[in-house]
Parts: C-alpha cells; sequence; structure tokens
C-alpha cells in the first residue's frame, strides 16, 4: 500500500491558490455534503467546534474519497493532541495561537518522527499508517506533514517573520477574529486598524517566503485577499452558511 501524498502541502508549496470552507458542523454526513461541493480544502475545527478524535476521524473517513484536502485545527497545539491527529491521518494541522518561532519550532518537531522531532510510533495501531500497511510509512511520513500556524496576537504580529522563516513552517494563518480584539476591537474585523495590520502581516510573510493565508465570509474581500497574495483562504463557514439560508427562508415566509 502506498503512502498517501498531501496534494494540499505540494500545491501550497508551488504557490498554487486553494479555496476552502470552514467546517464546524461535528459531523461526518455534513462533511461529506462539504467534500462534494468543490473545495480544494475543508478545515475540521477542533478549537471552537465540539470535535473529539473520533467526531474527527468519522469526518476524515467520510471526506477520503473525494478531492477535498482536509486540514484539522486542534484545540491548543499540545504534543499528545497532535499525535494522535497524526495517528488518526491528519496530514495538515492548523495550530491556534502561535507566539514565537521557539514555538513554531516545537509543533515542527511533534510533527516529525526522530531524529528530526519527536513524535511517538505507534503505526501499526494508526489508520495514518493503515495499521502497518503502507509501505516505508516510517520514512516517508515526516515529507508529507503540512504545519500552518496561527498568528493573532500581537506577540505573534511582533514576531511573525521569525515565525514564517521557521523550518518546517509550511504556511501562516492571519486570524481576524482573534487578532481584532488582541488590538482592542473585538467583534470589529473590518476596524482601520485591524486591516492594516492583516495587510502587514501578508506582506511580511509572502517576504519571508512563507505561504500566508485567512479566512472571510465576505466574498469582495476573500477576492482581495487572494489577489493581495494569500494562497489558501476559507471563503465560508458551514454555520453561517446554514443558519443565513434558514433565516432567509424564514423572512421571505413572513415568520417571527
Amino acid at each position: 500500500m502506498q503512502m498517501p501524498r498531501n496534494r494540499f502541502k505540494q500545491r501550497l508549496l508551488v504557490g498554487e491558490r486553494q479555496t476552502g470552507l470552514w467546517l464546524g458542523l461535528p459531523h461526518a454526513y455534513t462533511a461529506e455534503m462539504a467534500a462534494t461541493a468543490g473545495f480544494d480544502w475543508l478545515l475540521l475545527d477542533g478549537e471552537h467546534s465540539p470535535n473529539d478524535l473520533q467526531s474527527l476521524l468519522n469526518q476524515l473517513q467520510a471526506i477520503a474519497p473525494y478531492a477535498s484536502q482536509p486540514i484539522v485545527r486542534p484545540p491548543a497545539g499540545d504534543p499528545v493532541l497532535i499525535k494522535q491527529y497524526l495517528d488518526i491521518g491528519v496530514q495538515t494541522l492548523l495550530i491556534p495561537m502561535v507566539e514565537s518561532a521557539a514555538q513554531a519550532a516545537e509543533l515542527v518537531a511533534a510533527m516529525r518522527y526522530p531524529p528530526a522531532g519527536f513524535r511517538g510510533v505507534g503505526h501499526v495501531l494508526g489508520r495514518a499508517a493503515r495499521w502497518g500497511q503502507v509501505e516505508d510509512y516510517l520514512q516517508l511520513a515526516n515529507q508529507e506533514m503540512c504545519l500552518l500556524v496561527q498568528v493573532e496576537t500581537r506577540a505573534g504580529l511582533h514576531n511573525i517573520e521569525a515565525i514564517a522563516a521557521t523550518p518546517g513552517v509550511d504556511g501562516v494563518f492571519i486570524g481576524p477574529a482573534d487578532l481584532s480584539a488582541a488590538l482592542g476591537h473585538l467583534g470589529n474585523a473590518n476596524h482601520p486598524e485591524v486591516r492594516a495590520a492583516v495587510d502587514d502581516a501578508i506582506e511580511r510573510v509572502r517576504e519571508a517566503g512563507t505561504a500566508a493565508g485567512i479566512v472571510t465570509v465576505d466574498e469582495k474581500e476573500a477576492r482581495r485577499y487572494l489577489a493581495a497574495g494569500c494562497t489558501f483562504v476559507g471563503v465560508g463557514i458551514d454555520t453561517l452558511l446554514l443558519v443565513n439560508a434558514m433565516r432567509s427562508l424564514a423572512e421571505r415566509f413572513g415568520t417571527t
């Protein structure tokens, strides 16, 4: 059995633009629905959604037959969680609240087997290696791992060049919601100060030679970020799409 290739990482490293959908609904059925829509990637959120290891596994299995590539965001950059996520088959992680190059380097190491890192070896128990059936999994796994780090604090902004230049960091994602709060504009990601900080961060990441990404539910803004050089952009959130569609339908029928 051959090693599963990380097509998201391959495209990211050559600078191809990829758009995706944020998934907050913690269910395999809705994840599979999203996988049929044609997005390049789907973000399975474990930070602000009620996902656990089992629900994430179920979603990975549901998405697997389709072209959309899964990215998983854990609640924190915990090496124990990272080990479990990788063992169930996650190849791309988005780690929140990264504030320094040292923290980024620690995350890189957590995703790699020794001597390049300290990921624990249990491949015969894991879906990632198809329970030991993937040829040379231990030798090939490191190169398929993709690390995206999320910068969303003042400290992260201050250190963003060093974070982006950390070997093994494949992309830097700017978190507009938490960043707006950190800058004193909670709930207002469109404040001029926040927008200026986001634009500056994207430019600094790109100057470091690293892929930049962001999420927005505003189509005009998404296209602006793509034009500015972001190569992985979330263009929608499943919960908002569903809630807004339901509200719109109710309003059209005069429901109170």
